[in-house]
């Protein structure tokens, strides 16, 4: 089996910059990517300057977002169209990221 990628997991993030600093190495856990959203420039702007509001995407996809019985993360990856880095979102059944971690440009597969 491969060994699967892990992130920086921070609970109940604001910002963008939440994510972007230094974390405990207990938050680092392992993940897999449910379903990606790709949204405009505006969009995701304002999703990462507010990571507390209520998000359509987010609800759409919250059956895809679980921590299964080995302790991996099952998330959604919302990036910017035409951009690679993104945030990866666990939202544990809120419609809003309740887990959320950051990953950049070189950390994510097209």
């Amino acid at each position: 089996m491969n060994e699967l990628p892990t992130a920086f997991f921070v609970e109940y993030p604001f910002r963008i910059e939440d994510l972007i600093r230094p974390h405990l190495s207990e938050w680092v856990k392992p993940y897999i990517v449910e379903k990606e959203i790709r949204l405009g420039k505006i969009d995701y702007e304002n999703f990462i300057t507010d990571l507390c509001v209520d998000r359509w995407f987010i609800e759409k996809y919250t059956n895809l977002c679980s921590i299964d019985e080995n302790g991996v993360w099952h998330c959604v990856l919302v990036r910017q169209k035409g951009k690679s880095e993104g945030v990866l979102v666990m939202s544990e059944g809120r419609v809003f990221p309740k887990w959320a971690a950051y990953l950049p440009s070189e950390e994510v597969a097209e």
